[in-house]
């Protein structure tokens, strides 16, 4: 380990969070607005309350977590070093289809835009352009994809910014129901409380990435204090903004049932309260959102795979090498690239099943590696521990175990295989499970880290 390539330690608070959210992507709340609202019948404000303090408990373990094990493997870390190994490796890559597929989604999404928006130009060509763009961006650095992260962060804020006041002033003019103010958006007795809990179902999923962060630990300055700060922070912010867009969606256009096309009912919304102009604006940040997504996310999975490389899990000569110069894992992020150009005949649905599977395992194991860490294994068990290492993740695993009963069969069944694959060759690594599979020394990690930072 003395002679390889470490990380550079580059980021600091506000870079983490401004990736993280790239990664969450705040326009989010725009994909999802017509399908959630008719499945909370109009809640749908509450159904992000909802969502939003769920998320919360697993953003609180992901911050005690990335304490004990301030390293790049996030969930497939936690678990290998708090509760077993073997299940560390199933985790890692159950957890693999989540990062994987994420970025794909991305590219499939921004073909369809610009695909609309300049029809003459087929949709495979916008795809392998975004793919090439993502990928060269990711090479050449994370301090780069931060700073262009900044940059498409702030134009999203500004087209969430110009949807709140349009639709204010849409508001007062009498559009919608004409009044600003009002509790019925998390509160209506006329509305069973079920049909909420069934769009913050829905809405958990929009929450992905204030977990991402964790995959920068190796890059992040103090990380053992920034990260557990900046996963709240990720979480807490993007809930806010989602919580405020939906009421103010709901003030301008209550009428849920009158869509005319479910996916694109923020849309309609927005050219509803801002004519041609606006809308040509909106459907600029959805490109946007899909670029500053894939980045962020191509990025996190490249550290994932090196992490697990680099315990030779998978082979550590690919996925174990950093580029000495951009200090990037280089093999990773190329393969990242490859793999995602199934986008060019995958469907929106399968990618969506594999992503909602792998990200439900990241956050039940995250909580329970709270437990067996600290209750468990430090036996921290005064009341104040007990609360916060027990009751808390415990919690936390409720509330994901829930997410879990609202999967589609679809879902259920591709995570099935996938994991039925990392069994087989878990059981190829390990000798039919007579040993454990390789892993990574944290202490001299740790050391080379810390060199590292001496040197720069």
């Amino acid at each position: 380990m003395a002679n390889q390539p470490v990380f550079n330690r580059t980021l600091t608070l506000l870079p983490v969070v401004l990736f993280g959210l790239a990664y969450m992507a705040p326009m989010t709340v725009f994909s999802t607005y017509g399908v959630a609202a008719q499945a909370s019948h109009g809640m749908l404000p509450a159904a992000y309350l909802v969502a939003l303090v769920a998320m919360m408990f697993t953003a609180y373990s992901y911050g005690q977590m990335v304490k004990a094990y301030p390293v790049a493997g996030s969930a497939y870390t936690y678990t290998q070093k708090s509760i077993n190994p073997h299940l560390g490796f199933l985790v890692g890559w159950v957890v693999l289809t989540d990062y994987l597929f994420l970025p794909m989604i991305n590219f499939i999404v921004a073909g369809i835009y610009l695909s609309v928006a300049f029809p003459s130009v087929p949709t495979w060509i916008w795809i392998l352009a975004f793919i090439a763009a993502i990928t060269a961006i990711n090479l050449l650095g994370i301090k780069l994809t931060t700073k262009i992260n900044a940059l498409l962060i702030t134009y999203q804020f500004i087209v969430i910014v110009l949807f709140v006041i349009l639709s204010i002033k849409g508001i007062a003019g009498g559009m919608g129901t004409g009044t600003f103010f009002s509790a019925q958006p998390f509160f209506n007795p006329e509305v069973s409380y079920a049909y909420v809990l069934a769009g913050s179902a829905i809405l958990c999923l929009s929450f992905l990435g204030f977990d991402s962060v964790t995959t920068l630990s190796e890059e992040t300055i103090d990380a053992k204090k920034t990260l557990p700060k900046a996963v709240s922070l990720i979480a807490l912010i993007g809930g806010c903004l989602f919580i405020l867009v939906s009421y103010v969606g709901n003030r301008v256009f209550p009428d849920y049932s009158s869509f005319s096309d479910l996916d694109s009912a923020a849309f309609e919304i927005a050219r509803y309260i801002g004519g041609t102009l606006f809308s040509s604006l909106f459907l600029a940040g959805m490109i946007v959102l899909c670029f500053a997504s894939a980045l962020s996310s191509h990025a996190s999975v490249s550290r994932l795979l090196y992490a697990m490389g680099r315990d030779s899990v998978l082979p550590s000569k690919i996925f174990g090498q950093l580029h000495p110069k951009y200090k990037t894992p280089m093999y990773n992020i190329i393969i990242v690239g490859i793999f995602s150009l199934s986008a060019l005949f995958i469907d929106l649905v399968t990618a969506a099943s594999f992503i909602n599977f792998g990200a439900l395992v990241a956050f039940t194991f995250v909580n329970l590696s709270v437990i067996f860490h600290y209750f468990l294994r430090q036996k921290k068990r005064s009341p104040k521990e007990t609360i916060r290492y027990l009751l808390l993740p415990l919690i936390g695993s409720l509330f994901t175990i829930w997410l879990w009963t609202n999967l589609n069969l679809h879902s259920l069944l591709l995570g099935v295989i996938w994991g039925a694959c990392g069994l087989v060759y878990l059981m190829y690594l390990t000798n039919l499970f007579r040993k454990n599979p390789p892993e990574m020394k944290l202490d001299d990690t740790e050391s080379s880290v810390c060199s590292d930072v001496t040197a720069t």
